[in-house]
């Protein structure tokens, strides 16, 4: 069993562990991701939708902001020991989501429809599988 450190409660019923641990940045990183591209379901659509695409509609800050919070994804994986040709894929994956969503009108529908969060999550998760088995958790 994998101990894992302290942890801060969230609202809608998050919960992020503080703790350095595989477990706990898997735990920190599921929660972000979850915060950027699926925390609420588009009404008719039955689409989730996250802050990525909530925020981007402020032009260039909102942008700015949900890439800094995509980069943090990247820094939780360097921290991890992920390849340094994941962590530029990673970037690349940020940097294009926030490229393309940076155009008006275009880029909010863009930022609907790509989810670099989620890529860069998945890259993440591969990583822990292999690595550290024991942080693994059956996804319900």
């Amino acid at each position: 069993m994998v101990k894992q450190g302290p942890v801060r409660p969230m609202p809608m019923g998050m919960q992020m562990p503080l703790g350095t641990d595989p477990a706990s940045v898997r735990q920190r990183v599921e929660v972000l991701e979850k915060l950027l591209e699926r925390s609420l379901v588009v009404p008719g659509l039955n689409r989730p939708l996250g802050l990525d695409a909530i925020v981007g509609l402020v032009p260039v800050v909102g942008d700015l902001v949900t890439a800094a919070m995509g980069a943090y994804l990247v820094w939780e994986a360097r921290n991890l020991g992920l390849p340094k040709w994941k962590l530029w894929r990673m970037a690349g994956n940020i940097a294009f989501d926030t490229a393309l969503g940076s155009v008006p009108f275009a880029g909010d529908v863009f930022d609907f429809l790509f989810r670099s969060n989620s890529r860069n999550l998945r890259i993440i998760k591969r990583h822990l599988d292999k690595h550290h088995p024991a942080s693994r958790v059956i996804d319900g």
